[in-house]
């Protein structure tokens, strides 16, 4: 079994920066990507960012690219998203996933941790 914890969530103002962590647990995980998701109160959850854990490959959403950064630390399972220059529209539940597939079909998710963008 794989379990996902996201941390690091919090109240910023705009203009502000937060770095999210996410920590993957469990002996016989070999996950093919992690990524990030966010849904915020009447939306869809959309995604975010990932990144292939093998090669560190990243890709963004367009309404991220520039601000948001993704990265892994191999060694301790963790998978972070700083998040610069921070806009109210990123306010949102933001959740960590993982991907054991190959294929991205996201089996595994974390609970879900809280950024709040103030004006």
């Amino acid at each position: 079994q794989v379990q996902l914890v996201e941390s690091g969530g919090g109240l910023v103002q705009a203009g502000g920066s937060l770095r999210l962590s996410c920590g993957a647990s469990g002996r016989t995980f070999s996950g093919y990507a992690m990524g990030w998701f966010r849904q915020a109160p009447g939306k869809e959850r959309e995604f975010v960012s990932r990144i292939t854990l093998s090669s560190g490959m990243t890709y963004y959403t367009d309404s991220v690219k520039g601000r948001f950064t993704i990265s892994r630390d191999s060694a301790k399972r963790t998978v972070y998203l700083q998040m610069n220059s921070l806009k109210p529209e990123d306010t949102a539940v933001y959740y960590c996933a993982a991907d054991t597939t190959g294929v991205l079909s996201w089996n595994y998710w974390g609970q879900g941790t809280q950024v709040t963008v103030s004006s």
